[in-house]
């Protein structure tokens, strides 16, 4: 815990041994260093690029997204039409005009299954992963911290992370944070309202001093020069005196949004994209409105903490893609504008910023849900839980983007070519993070481990 306390209290050495024990992600910071030493010597084990992964939660329609089945009938065809890209005879749904304007940037695969159609969490964490975070594998290979930045390599973003209002994330269907039996010490750090950031990086000082930031400084300086002259450093072991010269030095600041650019926070803001009065009345219209809210800002979010030396981002929305039309659900011509809308808006910004940024090789994004969505409309106009096709988009990592992977059938129901399932698109995450060959060689690795990594096949044709 990181704890600053009035200036008129003494600093005691237990005060001090707090800001040792800084908790990320379920282990005491000196402990994060003390893994992270562990793994120095990767090598060239560890490729010098990030994954942002985007849970899309609830399971979004592939039909209404990018794969939208014009010449079907009625009932099965996309419910909000389509527009053509700048890919020769390829359409998307009509909701991702952006996108398609850069769907040469990014590739769509429309023959993958994710496996069934239950509400969980099963691209992120899943039992043919150990039923860990795919970060906290990343993570066990890479250590959990970058070596040069001290920044935490696996990190977890709800909307909560950039807007403490927001709903808590919902749980009952997995937890984003699970290590399986890799241990707490490589969870995912989670920096949301409700998780340790805010238990574990409170400042006690007056709300004036907050505001002041130059008196927040000077208040820190005074701090660290009291802890030097009292010698406490002296009973500390190196690790301890690296978690606290971390804290001072300011790595958190990848996390505060506060320090981007303006203008590049408005670009990528979704929330003006819709209007309150707009959104359906059911049950779920508090988590349409926080998606909305959010979801720009933790594209936004991700991307400075890969550019910090994060590795791997999982990012997910509020639970808003389910379309039954229910008492809880929109259908599916009502929810795109208020879904569909600040994915297309987010997705665009986040293409034209990390080019911008030179980044676009360097960070890989994956956007899909846990399942799909049946081909025929119901009764209602929503479409129902389908787990035979899914779909999935990636951009950047410097793959093979501009093309279409894979074709479903006429209904847009099955893989109508080779399916691709979870472990392809595991061990393209894996691949695009770690060489396979170096992780065989690790003789610290337990066996389940190096199996997540090397043995599945990634989607052939990103890597042509």
């Amino acid at each position: 815990m990181l704890t600053f306390f009035d200036p008129r209290q003494p600093l005691s050495r237990r005060a001090f041994l707090q800001v040792g024990a800084l908790g990320l992600g379920g282990l005491s910071l000196p402990g994060l260093l003390r893994a992270r030493a562990g793994t120095s010597g990767t090598g060239g084990l560890v490729k010098d690029r990030s994954v942002i992964f985007l849970f899309l939660h609830g399971g979004p329609s592939q039909i209404e997204t990018f794969d939208p089945k014009m010449t079907a009938p009625e009932g099965i065809r996309s419910v909000t039409g389509e527009v053509a890209t700048r890919l020769p005879g390829v359409t998307f749904g009509s909701t991702f005009r952006r996108l398609a304007g850069l769907a040469d940037r990014l590739a769509v695969v429309r023959s993958y299954q994710s496996g069934d159609g239950n509400h969980d969490i099963k691209p992120v964490v899943h039992r043919d992963a150990l039923g860990a975070n795919l970060g906290s594998i990343y993570a066990r290979v890479a250590g959990t911290n970058h070596p040069g930045t001290g920044m935490v390599r696996n990190v977890a973003l709800f909307p909560r992370s950039v807007d403490p209002q927001a709903r808590p994330a919902q749980t009952q269907f997995g937890n984003f944070l699970a290590t399986g039996p890799l241990g707490l010490a490589y969870a995912p750090f989670d920096p949301s309202g409700g998780g340790p950031l805010l238990e574990n990086m409170r400042l006690h000082v007056g709300r004036d001093r907050l505001e002041d930031r130059r008196g927040l400084l000077a208040q820190l300086d005074a701090f660290r020069r009291e802890v030097d002259q009292s010698g406490t450093t002296e009973a500390m072991d190196r690790f301890q005196q690296q978690a606290f010269d971390t804290v001072v030095r300011g790595v958190g600041e990848a996390f505060d949004l506060r320090r981007e650019d303006p203008r590049v926070l408005a670009r990528y803001d979704t929330a003006p994209l819709v209007n309150p009065d707009h959104v359906s009345r059911r049950n779920n219209r508090p988590y349409y409105l926080d998606n909305a809210r959010t979801l720009g800002k933790l594209l936004l979010l991700a991307r400075r903490l890969c550019e910090a030396g994060c590795g791997f981002v999982t990012v997910t929305t509020n639970f808003v893609w389910d379309m039954h039309a229910d008492v809880n659900n929109a259908p599916v011509a009502e929810a795109m504008p208020f879904v569909g809308g600040p994915l297309d808006h987010a997705l665009a910004a986040f293409l034209e910023d990390t080019r911008a940024r030179g980044l676009e090789d360097k960070i890989l994004l994956v956007a899909t849900g846990e399942m799909g969505r049946t081909p025929r409309v119901n009764r209602g106009g929503g479409r129902d839980h389908w787990g035979n096709l899914t779909p999935l988009l990636v951009c950047g990592g410097g793959l093979r983007m501009g093309q279409v992977i894979g074709q479903s059938s006429r209904d847009g129901g099955t893989p109508a070519s080779q399916p691709l399932t979870r472990r392809h698109l595991i061990a393209t995450v894996m691949h695009s993070l770690l060489d396979p060959g170096q992780v065989r060689l690790r003789r610290d690795l337990a066996g389940d481990v190096s199996r997540v990594i090397t043995e599945g096949e990634p989607i052939q044709q990103l890597l042509g």
